[in-house]
């Protein structure tokens, strides 16, 4: 923590400490710095774990944000903010913590190196499709979204191609706030509810997890959504929506198994138990102690999406 003088003369505070998933610990040590320095408003500049501090801030201090993203995971334009204690992820929406202002700049995404744009931006791509089967899913969120994976889709490879071309990033950026709209108005379905249970109980890297989670989920539901799998097939461009993921995955090089992010194989039993107490009641396919553990079995391994 350090404080300043802006050229304006008003005195900030710069508070560094960002700790993935905002462990309430974390958050209660940032609130207080932001009471003890009076700030008037919180402007995060990072990815979504800095915006999540701002919005842990915001929840209680009702302190306006203007978000700077430099990542693509889209925070910055919902209401919904999430928390983490003793290995257990809450989260919840309050129209406080929705940023008042998003600064939207490309080239402040030039030095996310690639491994982290392309995980970054399968973390979008994962809330266009979410937000297709979730509990509030509408016409108008997934015309967002069917828009959010045309432009992911084709622009995400120009990143990985190269990282330090701002069209590629512009698009992707696009892309992002789209899949954010999208998954703000329908809010969390199926695979959202996994990747916060297992990034709360194992610690583990957010975008990497849901873009490791996306293919086996999408698997499981879209036979059962034949138009939201339509949908997502037509905005891929692709024969079905699994082979238009697919594809694009392979093109990016994409993070395949959750046990190279540090899960154990005998964690999947508890995670099993915590997702099916959060799993939404209207998810397109009955989920089943069975069938979630056949997921993420795969995914914990790697191996293809069934």
């Amino acid at each position: 923590m350090r404080s300043e003088v802006w050229p304006s003369g008003s005195p900030a505070a710069w508070h560094d400490e960002v700790v993935m998933h905002v462990p309430v610990d974390v958050a209660e040590r940032a609130r207080a710095a932001a009471t003890a320095h009076d700030v008037d408003a919180l402007v995060p500049v990072g990815g979504g774990s800095t915006t999540g501090l701002a919005k842990a801030i915001a929840l209680t201090t009702g302190r306006p944000i203007v978000a700077v993203p430099t990542t693509y995971a889209g925070s910055e334009a919902t209401n919904v903010w999430g928390l983490t204690d003793a290995g257990r992820k809450t989260t919840g929406s309050d129209g406080r913590v929705l940023p008042r202002a998003v600064v939207y700049d490309a080239s402040l995404t030039l030095g996310l190196p690639v491994p982290m744009s392309v995980a970054s931006g399968l973390n979008a791509l994962a809330h266009c499709v979410d937000s297709l089967w979730a509990p509030r899913a509408d016409p108008i969120n997934a015309a967002l979204a069917g828009e959010g994976i045309r432009a992911l889709n084709a622009r995400l490879p120009a990143v990985a191609a190269d990282p330090t071309g701002l069209p590629g990033r512009e698009q992707t950026l696009y892309g992002a706030y789209l899949a954010a709209v999208a998954f703000a108005s329908a809010d969390s379905g199926l695979h959202h509810k996994i990747c916060h249970v297992l990034g709360g109980l194992f610690d583990l890297p957010h975008a990497q997890t849901h873009a490791v989670v996306l293919p086996h989920v999408l698997a499981l539901n879209a036979p059962a959504a034949p138009e939201v799998e339509q949908r997502i097939a037509a905005a891929f461009a692709a024969h079905s929506a699994s082979e238009g993921l697919a594809a694009l995955r392979a093109a990016l090089d994409a993070p395949i198994a959750l046990r190279d992010y540090g899960m154990p194989r005998d964690g999947i039993a508890s995670a099993v138990e915590a997702i099916l107490a959060a799993t939404p009641p209207d998810n397109p396919v009955p989920v089943t102690p069975d069938n979630l553990t056949a997921l993420l079995d795969a995914a914990w391994e790697g191996a293809p999406s069934r």
